[in-house]
């Protein structure tokens, strides 16, 4: 989470040059040569139904972070990444016949509330749409990353979806304009970003995947708007009114609580 949300403070740094577009393409791209180098995944034994599920997992990956840039280019970081992560909050209530979990909607709608822009010279209206539309991507990406894991191996599977997103972000990158003020710090920044923001933590993912339950790693997921405001206040000086801060206390906790309360699959 210290990778993600400062890789994302990294990049904010970015759009003045390179734009959010420039810089979206600059983290996908190279996030797709790292870890095709790390995984070493043989593109010429995929099957049909593979190449199908990783394109629309690719789509959801390379839209989800395009938007999610410009949205932040908006918003403060931490707010974005709080109504990002509704999206796939919402998505893990969805269906569920419990009670309880009435309590989680409601706790995440007092957080939509308490962020909502009634005040439009307090927080950019649109920065908070696209991030709204950034976290329903978000939840896209997981339906689609089921899927796809259940084809092929992870590994592979992120390598194939993170090309797929190349092709579609870098022609936008491309066309913004942006990337024709590149120069050899930017691109250094840019491998940086694609490390910080994609490479170490998808690593990282792994291992903690390997000594902690499903459960107690969702928790501590839920986390990521807080650690997300935080590095926006270190790093970009990004100050959030109290309304903010419980906004994001609101959904961190409507998360914990609907993974600790959720049915055992």
């Amino acid at each position: 989470m210290v990778c993600v949300q400062g890789g994302a403070s990294l990049a904010k740094h970015l759009f003045p040059v390179i734009g959010a577009s420039g810089t979206a393409a600059l983290r996908i791209g190279f996030s797709a040569v790292i870890l095709l180098l790390f995984f070493r995944t043989n593109l010429f034994t995929l099957t049909k139904k593979q190449w199908l599920y990783t394109l629309g997992y690719g789509l959801c990956l390379g839209s989800m972070n395009l938007v999610f840039y410009i949205a932040i280019k908006r918003i403060p970081l931490g707010l974005g990444v709080t109504i990002e992560f509704i999206g796939p909050l919402v998505l893990a209530l969805l269906g569920s016949r419990k009670l309880l979990d009435l309590v989680w909607v409601a706790l995440a709608a007092t957080a939509m509330a308490l962020i909502a822009p009634w005040n439009t010279s307090a927080i950019d209206p649109v920065g908070v749409l696209l991030a709204a539309l950034a976290g329903a991507l978000w939840a896209g990406y997981i339906i689609m990353g089921r899927k796809v894991s259940l084809v092929m191996k992870g590994g592979d599977a992120v390598v194939v979806g993170m090309l797929w997103a190349t092709l579609l972000v870098v022609p936008i990158g491309m066309a913004s304009g942006g990337l024709a003020a590149l120069n050899g710090e930017l691109v250094l920044i840019g491998i940086a970003v694609a490390l910080l923001t994609s490479a170490i933590p998808f690593t990282l993912d792994m291992g903690a995947l390997r000594q902690l339950s499903s459960k107690n790693f969702s928790i501590l997921m839920s986390l990521h708007p807080a650690f997300a405001a935080l590095s926006g206040l270190l790093f970009l000086q990004e100050y959030l009114s109290l309304t903010q801060w419980l906004s994001i206390f609101c959904v961190i906790c409507a998360s914990v609580g609907a993974t600790v309360f959720s049915r055992k699959d």
